[in-house]
């Protein structure tokens, strides 16, 4: 069964909703950007639902500023009494939880990470978020590596359809151009107090087991492998393009929460 409640962070008062499950191990749900607690196109919501039904209660929650709760938004880097609150709303609700993992896609990824430590049993990190600025606040959004620009106009130049529709001029010469040309950019050396580098501090002290999930064909991803050290983690790729794990990739996401929850 599905219920709505709210719960007290910092003064202001937070919407969340919880999935309810006989389990004794619980799954929370970190919204990343901007996202309402159901996520895009619902997809937490129904996310929520296919593991409530797998037997593991769900909790999510709309951070301050964000939804249906009270506050400002100060975005992710801000957001650690949020994720403790509703950690402790969620054992409030669910009293027979012994273990809680939690979830999180992009910037949402990146904020567990960076606010650790934090009272959970196990994390599942989603493309998680390595750029320094905001994306949407951009003049221009992040390109890719170098390396994933290279690898996708070399499978393009294989590609006879490709070559006929550069031919009968089906693709936009300017954007094509503005793609090749970073290539010859050097790649900016990484500040030592960077995001890339918080990242990687935080994976290399973070005291409970973590998965991370790539989509190798989100850009996001892509940056995530060329900007933080990789080797020694537990990583699972999914060769998709969809950085939200949409359509049938969210049955890949769905069987790799589960692998983590029962862990």
């Amino acid at each position: 069964m599905r219920h709505r409640l709210t719960f007290a962070c910092d003064g202001a008062m937070l919407a969340a909703t919880l999935d309810e499950a006989p389990g004794t191990t619980g799954l929370l749900i970190v919204s990343g950007g901007n996202e309402i607690r159901s996520g895009a196109h619902r997809g937490m919501a129904m996310l929520a639902g296919r593991v409530a039904a797998a037997g593991y209660p769900v909790f999510r929650f709309d951070r301050r500023g964000i939804g249906d709760s009270e506050g400002a938004n100060g975005g992710y880097t801000s957001n650690a009494p949020d994720i403790a609150a509703a950690i402790a709303a969620f054992r409030n609700a669910a009293p027979q939880l012994t273990r809680i993992a939690a979830f999180g896609n992009c910037d949402a990824a990146s904020a567990l990470l960076l606010h650790q430590p934090l009272p959970i049993d196990a994390l599942i990190l989603a493309n998680p978020w390595t750029y320094e600025s905001d994306e949407a606040e951009a003049d221009e959004p992040a390109l890719p590596p170098a390396s994933a620009i290279r690898a996708r106009y070399l499978s393009r130049l294989k590609d006879p359809k490709s070559l006929l529709r550069l031919f009968k001029g089906e693709i936009d010469i300017g954007k094509l151009f503005r793609g090749l040309s970073a290539l010859g950019k050097p790649a900016a050396p990484a500040a030592p107090d960077g995001l890339p580098a918080r990242l990687d501090a935080a994976l290399a002290g973070v005291a409970c087991p973590a998965t991370i999930l790539l989509a190798t064909g989100d850009r996001t991803a892509q940056a995530f492998i060329e900007n933080c050290r990789t080797d020694s983690l537990s990583i699972e790729r999914l060769a998709s393009p969809s950085h939200s794990f949409a359509g049938d990739d969210a049955d890949w996401l769905f069987q790799r929460i589960l692998g983590a929850l029962a862990g």
